[in-house]
């Protein structure tokens, strides 16, 4: 095996996993879809309660193991038990989730040189730019869609240390000073105090059942739970690092980042007078008209903000990648370079069959039981394979290990006290509230 990661380097690593388009597209909007502040709130509950006690758990079982996601639940059960192999299906919904979310990096690659060359001055350009790409600019997409798995092919390969860690090292430091950039500028706007209020000033009137089941969702999708990155990237954990701190710290950084990329937005957004609930096009087709209006200092601004984007989404992306390629070098002893290959060949397959589902000329071939591939893709990982992966987790670690060497590791690190919050959590609040929530997704309650 590659070398494993430095303290810092694995905070970056899994900072820069969990930091990704979740944080700067998915959150701003669905966070205007649910009516802002009062769906903050119940993100920031989600994140505290649900998705740090998991994090935490994956974060253990990786260390403890240090092992893929697979064989990961095996080697710390009680009695090394071979069935919680099966609770690293995980790295499968990982890599479905990588094969779209590649080519949606290749979107962003695709409007930072509209951002360049002229960005779209009415909302019928707008609106028909990002049409015209997803439904007829199919060799634009294929092309933007190599140039990313050809990417995260040649990270990789470099390994953990040399590739993964030295990628974050770079790429984090520059998202963080490009996302400072963008808020020292959004406070210099008149809509900048709309932006806040809107962000954390909550409104309950506008809370659903589905409000409460996009916080969970979204929990899970920027901490990057349930996809086997967090145990594949604990396994290469230094030994004497605490995984308790570091998941703090990672959780703080990713929910800082979604919440200033929130503000960001809402205050370009309010600039202009547009709405918040602009949904999935917020980003590639709001955006672009505001920055059109700009003029050229509106051209700087969206390079700036795609440039952030994309870096957001490479880190996540390589991510991705690492607990496929580890589980294959470690189950089938495959080599690095072959397990990289053939997990990026898959994903790259898969990943141009999603975007022809949503074209033109192929879509009615790639849709069944009433959905495109694409959108099949997308259920099946965040509705139902990541809430799935996350109740497994907590049942295991809850019940299916030895509580008092959980305990010593926990206490070594932090408090009993702590530890007997987090298990009372894991045990019996997070599976029932995961359970309750995915039953209710399903309409089966």
């Amino acid at each position: 095996m590659t070398a494993g990661f430095s303290r810092i380097g694995f905070i970056l690593a899994a900072a820069g996993s969990a930091v990704g388009l979740g944080n700067i597209w998915k959150f701003p909007y669905v966070t205007g879809e649910n009516g802002g502040g009062a769906f903050v709130i119940l993100y920031l509950i989600a994140i505290a309660f649900i998705g740090l006690s998991i994090f935490i758990a994956e974060s253990y079982i990786g260390k403890e193991s240090r092992a893929n996601a697979a064989a990961g639940y095996q080697a710390i059960s009680k009695s090394n038990n071979k069935n919680w192999r099966w609770a690293g299906f995980q790295i499968f919904a990982g890599i479905i989730i990588l094969s779209f979310y590649a080519f949606i990096i290749g979107w962003i690659i695709d409007y930072l040189i509209i951002s360049v060359t002229g960005l779209p001055a009415t909302i019928k350009e707008a609106e028909d730019t990002f049409t015209n790409l997803i439904t007829h600019k199919i060799g634009t997409q294929i092309l933007f869609h190599t140039i990313v798995v050809a990417t995260m092919i040649f990270i990789a390969l470099k390994g953990v240390k040399n590739g993964i860690e030295k990628l974050n090292l770079i790429l984090m430091p520059l998202l963080a000073l490009i996302l400072f950039g963008l808020l020292m500028y959004s406070m210099t706007l008149d809509s900048f105090g709309k932006a806040i209020d809107f962000m954390f000033m909550p409104d309950w009137s506008k809370v659903t059942v589905d409000s409460v089941l996009a916080a969970v969702g979204q929990a899970f999708f920027t901490l990057s739970l349930g996809m086997g990155i967090i145990i594949t990237y604990s396994a290469s954990m230094a030994k004497d690092a605490n995984f308790i701190k570091s998941s703090v710290f990672v959780a703080i950084v990713d929910t800082s980042v979604a919440l200033i990329a929130g503000v960001i937005i809402f205050s370009f957004l309010f600039a202009a007078g547009a709405k918040s609930t602009a949904g999935p096009g917020l980003v590639f087709i709001s955006l672009p008209l505001i920055f059109a209006g700009w003029g050229v200092f509106g051209q700087i601004i969206a390079v700036a903000f795609f440039c952030a984007l994309l870096f957001a989404g490479i880190t996540s992306a390589v991510s991705l990648l690492e607990p496929s390629v580890r589980y294959l070098v470690e189950k089938f002893d495959m080599s690095r370079v072959k397990a990289i290959f053939l997990a990026s060949g898959f994903l790259y397959i898969l990943g141009i069959l999603a975007l022809l589902s949503m074209s033109a000329d192929y879509g009615e071939a790639l849709t069944f039981l009433g959905k495109n591939l694409f959108d099949h893709m997308d259920y099946l990982t965040s509705s139902v394979a990541l809430p799935i992966s996350g109740f497994v987790t907590c049942i295991f670690l809850g019940y299916f290990v030895d509580k008092s060497e959980l305990k010593a590791k926990f206490t070594s690190q932090t408090n009993v006290m702590v530890f007997n919050i987090w298990l009372v959590l894991v045990r019996y609040i997070v599976p029932v509230a995961i359970a309750l929530l995915f039953l209710n997704k399903l309409e089966i309650i």
